[in-house]
């Protein structure tokens, strides 16, 4: 049978409902998640060949190969990826209905795949998920930190429950479930040369070192119009993809950098660093969202850390309101 599959005849439907009663789709499931039959014969406790015969069984019903092998390692076939997709969506309400009885039965198990950019992961969610934790001491909690486009792919693709991002542009397969439009401006320490102003410009900032934002993060985006007209930028500039990085050329005293006030807000408020506006007409605000999946509910576990994170969001104030500084 090549890659496309020489099928010998239709797969009817009634014949693939029979087919997924079977261990052939849990075991294949199983193999496209960790791309290794060995591994998902250890964490089942079978034999390897045993996964073998079910996956080989499933691509003879199916007429098509679900894996091909590179380097040494399994990948995913076109028509693997799509049966991947659709498998996931056939278990996942029998995961919410496992859910459902572990809560009735006083368990309460169950998991939370939280996708994350660095600035919420480094600043927000460690306090959110501490708390989760004492709460529900017997549900795990699994984060992921990523750029924000891959934090969107990552909800969007069902590999994440929820995602925390800033969303330069529409998002499609997600819902924006909290929504926080964030100021850009500066940060610097207080004394640095440009604390005694109350706002300022690029232009302002230029004429000192400052670090920006590199190309990928989603506050780069924004702000890449307004950086047209200084052409090649400064040589005193740092460019980098890290929130956190950022931060800390702030903080030496050095470095203006250009960030909203999430995530550093105690440090604002603490006087540790100041937080400046930019004045350029036009420059839009920074969207930051609490997303999930399109169309999907949360199970048990999810949906108790969302609710308690709406719940932050909701009582925290208006992130977007900062006082300029002494």
């Amino acid at each position: 049978m090549d890659g496309a599959g020489s099928r010998a005849g239709h797969v009817s439907a009634a014949s693939l409902a029979r087919l997924f009663h079977t261990p052939s789709l849990l075991y294949f499931v199983s193999v496209a998640e960790t791309l290794s039959m060995r591994e998902t014969a250890r964490r089942l406790n079978i034999a390897s060949s045993a996964v073998a015969r079910q996956i080989g069984h499933l691509e003879e019903t199916l007429g098509f190969k679900l894996f091909s092998r590179e380097r040494r390692r399994l990948r995913l076939t076109p028509a693997g990826e799509i049966l991947l997709r659709h498998a996931r969506e056939l278990t996942h309400p029998l995961e919410a209905a496992v859910s459902e009885l572990d809560l009735l039965a006083g368990l309460q198990s169950g998991s939370v795949r939280i996708a994350t950019v660095e600035s919420v992961g480094l600043s927000i969610l460690p306090r959110l998920i501490a708390e989760f934790g004492r709460r529900y001491p017997r549900l795990k909690v699994e984060t992921r930190v990523a750029p924000a486009s891959d934090v969107v792919e990552l909800v969007a693709a069902g590999e994440a429950d929820m995602g925390f991002a800033f969303l330069a542009r529409a998002t499609r397969h997600v819902e924006i479930a909290v929504r926080r439009d964030l100021p850009i401006g500066v940060v610097i320490r207080s004394d640095h040369p440009l604390a005694a102003a109350q706002a300022l410009s690029f232009a302002d900032c230029f004429a000192h070192p400052c670090a920006v934002p590199a190309r990928g993060l989603s506050i780069r985006e924004v702000i890449d119009p307004f950086l047209v007209p200084f052409g090649d930028l400064p040589r005193s500039v740092v460019e980098a993809n890290s929130v956190r990085m950022l931060y800390e050329l702030a903080r030496s005293g050095h470095y203006a950098a250009f960030l909203t006030p999430l995530g550093i807000e105690r440090e604002i408020m603490s006087g540790e660093v100041l937080f400046r506006p930019l004045t350029e007409r036009g420059l839009p605000l920074n969207r930051f969202g609490m997303i999930v999946r399109s169309q999907s509910s949360l199970r048990f576990a999810p949906a108790a850390f969302f609710d308690m994170a709406r719940i932050y969001f909701d009582t925290a104030g208006n992130l977007s309101e900062f006082p300029a500084g002494p």
